[in-house]
């Protein structure tokens, strides 16, 4: 099952950071790639591009300016969309429900205001608590549980950098050989 986020109405000047931290969570957590709507912002999918590259692994980031038009093609090419809301179904109710179809999943996190449309087109609208809350935090507990904690041993292959886990001080080796020990 591929599993792609949609970052629903991104606005550049606004919205930066959080979208960057959208992209860096779904790559993160085991999503293989972010869409972005709203603003077209070249410079963040630019340097998410860079984080794949230098951290490794497959993730993807592209713009799609009509997210109606992409969910549509989603649908119609077999795959099932999942909107993250705290308005939907409780996510420790449907996450097996979603586990078991193997269809690919676009899961969808908002941005000032999620149109009508995209909960009528969901296949799933799933709340993360039916509270207030950053979309950021729904998509991390959202993948932690639709991969059942498998994300956390996710190796990301090719890449320049990598962290070696320690009690104390930073262990990064940098490309196959060098390692960087960063009290």
């Amino acid at each position: 099952m591929k599993i792609n986020v949609l970052r629903l109405d991104h606005r550049q000047k606004r919205d930066a950071r959080i979208t960057t931290h959208v992209c860096l969570t779904a790559r993160a957590f085991g999503a293989d790639g972010v869409i972005l709507n709203g603003d077209e912002d070249t410079k963040l999918m630019e340097n998410v591009r860079d984080v794949a590259k230098r951290w490794g692994g497959q993730f993807e980031v592209d713009y799609k300016k009509n997210y109606e038009n992409l969910i549509d093609e989603w649908k119609n090419k077999g795959g099932e969309v999942v909107h993250l809301t705290m308005y939907g179904s409780q996510v420790q109710e449907v996450v097996d429900d979603i586990q078991n179809s193997p269809k690919d999943k676009l899961v969808v996190v908002g941005g000032s205001r999620v149109p009508t449309k995209v909960y009528k087109e969901a296949d799933w609208n799933v709340s993360v608590t039916s509270q207030p809350h950053s979309e950021v935090s729904s998509l991390a507990v959202f993948l932690h549980m639709l991969f059942e904690g498998k994300e956390f041993d996710k190796e990301f292959e090719g890449g320049k950098m990598k962290i070696i886990p320690t009690a104390e001080g930073k262990r990064v080796i940098i490309s196959d050989n060098e390692e960087e020990k960063i009290e």
